[in-house]
């Protein structure tokens, strides 16, 4: 029998070394052999697949709430996922507000700081609450170009950005930008760039959590807004993921490099991104199980 190195399934399996290794330490990986520190695998060996112990019942965690949401509910899965979505995306952009700020601005309508924080901060904070909202109304309407510059409109306005006649809050960017010392789209280009992307998308059949990472890659690549790419590309994860009954994927400070180095990484190397998006529902699960919503539904196929 021939076998290959972690290396080569991982080229082969589209994933991750770790995630490689991972599965011969659990023995998922049916005649992989360790040989020292290092696994020989049959290169005939199939990926194994993830297991999905159950979906959500009764109740979808969208239905939960949208629920919550109208009756105000104070203290359950919609104040907690606000909170935690609204801090992390903020947070891991460069806002100084702290979680137990953040939370205070949800719950109280006001600030409670001994540091001095910067207006926008305070001003994103509050419209992202707006803007999760919008994702619950919205999250079984077709993904749409109106609906992702609503997104970004709502986050951004009344911000410092809204006041500059170049800063186009709620329209495609004006001016060349950058992410993670890598260029984007052209200007000039995003328009047409984003049409094939929702095209593409929205033409899929049988949406998976991998679809829904990818083209949270392809937006970042585009980066069609000056600036806020990074949260209206998070909120609109959220809003796909609400829709076909994925687990939520939470982005923290904890996991922001691999997040950062995954989004780099993705022409060469999916399983970076598919990783840490996975370790994000991870997260989200934890968050889930506080209040007994019952799913396991990571959505991987």
């Amino acid at each position: 029998m021939k076998y290959k190195n972690t290396k080569e399934i991982s080229l082969i399996w589209n994933i991750s070394e770790r995630s490689v290794r991972n599965y011969c330490n659990k023995g998922k990986v049916p005649g992989a052999i360790l040989d020292g520190k290092t696994w020989k695998i049959p290169e005939n060996a199939e990926k194994p697949k993830r297991q999905i112990r159950h979906s959500i019942k009764d109740k979808t965690l969208l239905e939960m709430l949208k629920d919550e949401k109208e009756t105000k509910r104070s203290g359950g899965i919609y104040h907690e996922l606000q909170i935690e979505m609204t801090y992390n995306s903020n947070h891991i952009e460069g806002s100084k507000l702290t979680h137990d700020e953040t939370r205070y601005i949800f719950e109280t309508k006001t600030i409670n700081s001994k540091e001095t924080q910067k207006v926008d901060d305070i001003i994103e904070t509050i419209n992202h609450f707006k803007c999760i909202d919008l994702v619950i109304d919205l999250a079984n309407y077709k993904l749409s170009e109106s609906m992702i510059k609503q997104l970004h409109f709502m986050l951004k306005n009344n911000t410092t950005d809204s006041m500059d006649p170049t800063f186009k809050v709620g329209d495609y960017k004006l001016k060349e930008n950058v992410v993670g010392g890598m260029a984007t789209c052209l200007p000039k280009e995003v328009k047409i760039k984003m049409k094939q992307l929702l095209d593409n998308y929205n033409s899929k059949k049988g949406i998976t959590i991998n679809d829904i990472i990818e083209f949270h890659h392809d937006f970042e690549a585009i980066h069609p807004f000056q600036d806020g790419n990074g949260r209206v590309g998070r909120l609109i994860m959220l809003k796909e993921c609400l829709k076909y009954n994925f687990i939520p994927i939470l982005i923290t400070d904890e996991i922001k490099m691999f997040y950062y180095r995954g989004l780099k990484n993705w022409p060469s190397e999916h399983g970076w991104l598919i990783d840490t998006c996975l370790s994000g529902q991870d997260k989200m699960k934890k968050l889930l199980d506080l209040f007994n919503v019952k799913g396991d539904n990571y959505g991987n196929k």
